[in-house]
């Protein structure tokens, strides 16, 4: 029996019984049974049914209800695994294999100027691996982990601006975070999360001594929820091209949550001039 089907027939039975009752009351048993007799046993008739009937179809509809729930945890589980696996595959795996080549041509290096190139690409690409894996573990974390909706939101943000802080890079940090904490789903606040953090770590990655601000606000004039997001630095920036070169898988992963969120990225670099990251429920154009 179907879950739509257990709920129709808890809402009826109870109201046939009655129907069914007084029909059999009315045409047979009047001249029988008293008009104050009959309402008492109507009650207690449709008390018994319930008893008898809907007592197992409830049953039946918590079995259900629990098999509904293990489905959700096994799908939410699974999609954390994929998640997991891509962000391995797009980040460590390549960054494993570019080590490898490095390490064949540190042995074909013939020149000690060579060799200490190859040597400071290695050291570069191993940082690169340690900081994807740390940036996989907190993703990992922040889906298996408690809800964001069970802790203060605000101050997870506070948590990002001070790791930053204390990177030792000389970064400063400010934090204009202006969105309602019960404006977004659990979700949301994940996806919305992972890719500050994202932002933030690619300013780790690739600048030094630079102020970073981060400010969301919701959307004036737009529906419950709806935001805008900037995450913005001083630092020495970068070209067009370099944004989407091969390597940047931080920028491509922070694209893909964007994207499977419904909601618009922007990344805008200059060299010298800095980067700014937007990430906003509307189109960027339009804000």
């Amino acid at each position: 029996m179907s879950y739509r089907w257990l709920k129709w027939l808890i809402l009826w039975i109870p109201t046939l019984t009655i129907g069914l009752w007084e029909y059999v009351r009315h045409a047979f048993l009047l001249p029988y049974i008293s008009m104050d007799l009959g309402n008492v046993l109507a009650p207690v008739l449709v008390f018994i049914v319930t008893l008898t009937l809907l007592r197992g179809l409830f049953k039946r509809l918590e079995l259900m209800q629990d098999a509904l729930q293990r489905e959700r945890l096994s799908k939410s589980s699974f999609e954390q695994r994929e998640k997991l696996a891509r962000e391995l595959h797009d980040g460590i795996s390549q960054s494993l294999f570019l080590l490898s080549v490095k390490l064949d041509s540190l042995e074909h290096a013939h020149t000690p100027e060579g060799v200490r190139q190859t040597t400071e690409q290695i050291r570069g690409t191993v940082r690169h691996v340690y900081e994807d894996v740390r940036q996989s573990i907190a993703n990992l974390k922040s889906s298996t982990a408690a809800s964001p909706a069970e802790g203060p939101w605000l101050t997870a943000i506070h948590s990002l601006a001070e790791e930053l802080r204390a990177a030792g890079g000389g970064y400063t940090a400010e934090v204009n975070w202006q969105l309602p904490e019960h404006a977004l789903s659990d979700k949301e606040k994940v996806e919305l999360m992972a890719i500050v953090r994202e932002a933030l770590m690619n300013v780790r990655k690739h600048t030094h001594e630079a102020h970073v601000s981060i400010a969301c606000y919701p959307l004036e004039g737009g529906a419950w929820g709806s935001f805008h997001c900037i995450v913005a630095d001083t630092g020495r920036g970068a070209d067009a091209e370099q944004l989407e070169a091969k390597g940047r898988y931080g920028i491509r992963m922070m694209r893909e949550r964007a994207k499977q969120m419904g909601w618009s990225l922007r990344v805008k670099s200059e060299r010298d001039l800095g980067t700014r990251v937007e990430i906003a429920t509307e189109p960027l154009s339009d804000i």
